[in-house]
């Protein structure tokens, strides 16, 4: 097989999303390509392929690829799998640019479905194409579709790139009546040649392109995918994305619709998190904050600031924002003194603001209010305006405050857009004229306090600056074996872990002497590599103070394995914690941290890492934790030790990088945090380890 060249690869792609000619294969889909590719003005030549029909859509029809005038920059091959593979050899002997490949049933559909995958990427050569199984492209700054179906978008000089692996996700997005300006959408079915990774790093070669939105069913090269968003945030190119397969079910789903790996949910959370991809719940917050980074682009900070002249919606306002990370800053009496110069006395002036309706109409009068709102400093400046339906009503007294808001804007330099409080009371045309005016418009108070959480994440981001790169040892390691406790904490204290003094023991008179030396109280607990969960299978006895009680607690352990551990018993934990490795398929090892102890399962409070890991993204972690407000002192009780914590989460890192081939599992349950400047001990470890 005749190896691929990368960099023609890359020229190729470029052809593919900014094509100068097209050229389109098959019937009634294919036929709807050039009807869209007519309808939204295509410049270029358009060279339909049919066997029998003279014409389509107006354009002269062509036979095969070999009676072309050209080599097409790009080719919406809409015919059978079979016949794909074929048509693809052609193109590339040819020397075509690359293609859209609309045809199921390859990777997706059993052993003939992966042959066929296998006989694509040969024949392809070094082409570039979309799919398969994929629904097309659409370019709207150059007006180049391949795209067999209807869409709601039109040309524009600049906007945002839509990336997603759903066709009919994609055909929902182009109906948008949002006012997003698209520049480009597309679909990429199974990702066998172009995934997220190559389409990302060619989008950012536009410099028309705004800001990037991804709906991922799955990533598909994770080292290529790293180095494309880390190339991204390098040009300050922003990145919002919705993961499709948050549940079990959803993750089968995206399984059975194109063979992919998900990755589990908590792991692309963390991965977003580090490289500053910011992630959205639902389509119309991804939508509202692309439109929001469009317009504004990431944000300095999370201090924002609200108006309306409604108590009601600043209400709502201050409640919404007090739910999210976003803080509604106080004026400073400097700030303060200067907006009530511009209202009523009867105006009480906080944040959020109700300015009342005394200037309403006023635009003079509502210039200075928000101008001086404006000049106050904060990351972003919403004001809070629902437009009344134009089927019924007339807009003509909303018109000065529209203005008055876009003059204060453009007067300030300030970050400052719109919110409707109902998407409904913000048609298009109110969008397309904020647009026009250096203003972003959003629909929804949820989805623009989202999008503005969003826009500070990714500033946030940028101004850290790249991550380390990741540490990926995906695959499974075989021949797996459990350590029993006294091994696996053996093996974590030499990474740093400290643990409870102890001893190990394989007699009652061992045991009672143990006891002896380290003082009561002990635990006194069964060690077994196959006892690995120690509560349910009776192993493990706390609080022994007596040498009665120490004898009678051994026989028992000593009855269940062949070894007991006598440890020292911590009684000043402020907090338990869990610390984790579970192993990912595309991944490899990822830390988790969590609430521990013995409802750790049922409190479900955990926060993933991926490696290498810094001392601030551990910290960061725990204090998210609602274990952290036992760590702080929770009701006039000792504060934990949030340093030993984070030593002990540091070293749990340090060993799972040193064994990251063969580590299977590891668990640190709990890790008891003590008063502050006494550390944190692991109680408990199990690790599950390849076998050397």
């Amino acid at each position: 097989m005749k190896t691929m060249s990368t960099t023609r690869l890359a020229a190729n792609l470029q052809r593919l999303i900014r094509p100068k000619s097209i050229a389109v294969f098959g019937g009634g889909w294919a036929e709807e390509v050039v009807r869209q590719t007519r309808k939204i003005g295509f410049e270029g030549p358009v060279w339909p392929v049919h066997p029998r029909k003279d014409e389509v859509a107006g354009y002269r029809t062509y036979r095969s690829v070999g009676e072309l005038p050209g080599a097409p920059d790009a080719s919406f091959i809409g015919v059978n799998r079979e016949l794909t593979v074929e048509v693809m050899r052609e193109l590339s002997a040819k020397g075509a640019g690359g293609a859209v490949c609309f045809a199921a049933g390859f990777k997706e559909a059993g052993a003939r479905g992966l042959e066929l995958h296998h006989a694509l990427l040969e024949a392809a050569g070094d082409m570039a194409f979309m799919g398969p199984n994929c629904y097309g492209t659409l370019n709207y700054l150059d007006g180049a579709v391949l795209w067999p179906d209807q869409h709601g978008g039109n040309r524009v000089e600049k906007g945002v790139a839509i990336i997603a692996q759903s066709g009919n996700i994609a055909v929902n997005v182009t109906m948008q009546q949002r006012g997003l300006p698209l520049a480009y959408v597309f679909t990429l079915g199974n990702q066998a040649r172009i995934g997220f990774s190559r389409l990302i790093e060619a989008l950012l070669e536009d410099p028309r392109v705004t800001a990037i939105g991804l709906i991922m069913e799955a990533i598909d090269d994770l080292s290529a995918f790293d180095r494309a968003v880390a190339k991204a945030a390098a040009k300050r190119i922003p990145i919002a994305a919705m993961k499709l397969g948050a549940s079990a079910q959803g993750a089968a789903a995206t399984m059975s619709h194109t063979a992919s790996l998900a990755g589990a949910d908590g792991i692309v959370d963390a991965y977003f998190r580090r490289t500053g991809i910011a992630r959205l719940r639902s389509l119309p917050e991804l939508l509202e904050t692309l439109k929001l980074l469009h317009f504004v682009g990431p944000l300095a900070g999370r201090d924002i600031v609200s108006m309306s002249c409604s108590g009601g919606e600043a209400a709502l306002m201050s409640d919404l924002i007090d739910a999210s990370p976003l803080h509604a800053r106080p004026f400073t009496p400097a700030q303060k003194a200067k907006v009530e110069a511009t209202l009523s006395e009867l105006v009480t002036v906080a944040n959020p603001l109700d300015y009342h309706t005394f200037i309403w109409g006023n635009e003079e009068r509502l210039t200075a209010t928000f101008t001086s709102v404006l000049q106050a400093g904060f990351d972003l400046s919403y004001l809070v305006l629902d437009f009344p339906r134009g089927d019924r009503c007339s807009d003509a007294s909303w018109q000065p405050t529209l203005q008055a808001f876009a003059t204060a804007s453009r007067t300030t330099g300030a970050k400052a857009a719109l919110v409707a409080s109902l998407g409904e009371c913000l048609p298009e045309g109110i969008v397309k004229q904020s647009a026009a005016l250096g203003i972003g418009a959003i629909a929804g108070l949820e989805e623009g306090l989202a999008a503005a959480e969003a826009a500070a994440s990714i500033g946030e981001a940028f101004r850290r600056g790249a991550a380390k790169p990741l540490m990926i040892a995906a695959g499974e390691p075989t021949n797996i074996t459990a350590l029993d406790e006294w091994e696996a904490k053996a093996a974590l204290e030499a990474h740093g872990l400290s643990r409870p003094r102890g001893r190990l023991v394989m007699t009652e008179d061992e045991a009672l002497a143990a006891f002896r030396e380290i003082g009561a109280p002990v635990v006194v607990k069964a060690c077994s590599r196959e006892i690995l969960h120690k509560t349910e299978a009776g192993a493990v006895r706390l609080g022994i103070r007596t040498e009665a009680e120490l004898r009678e607690a051994a026989r028992h352990m000593l009855a269940l394995a062949r070894h007991a551990i006598v440890e020292a018993m911590v009684t000043d934990a402020v907090a338990e914690l869990i610390v984790g490795v579970a192993r990912d398929p595309q991944f490899g090892p990822t830390l988790v941290v969590g609430s521990g102890g013995i409802l750790v399962e049922l409190v479900g409070d955990s926060r993933t890492l991926l490696l290498p890991v810094s001392g601030e993204e551990v910290r960061e972690a725990i204090l998210s934790l609602k274990a952290a407000k036992l760590i702080a002192g929770f009701r006039g009780k000792p504060a934990g030790d949030i340093d030993g914590a984070v030593a002990a989460v540091m070293a749990v890192a340090r060993y799972t990088q040193a064994n990251a081939a063969r580590l299977a599992e590891l668990d640190v349950n709990p890790l008891l945090v003590r008063p502050k400047g006494k550390g944190a001990v692991a109680a408990d470890a199990l690790i599950r380890i390849e076998a050397t």
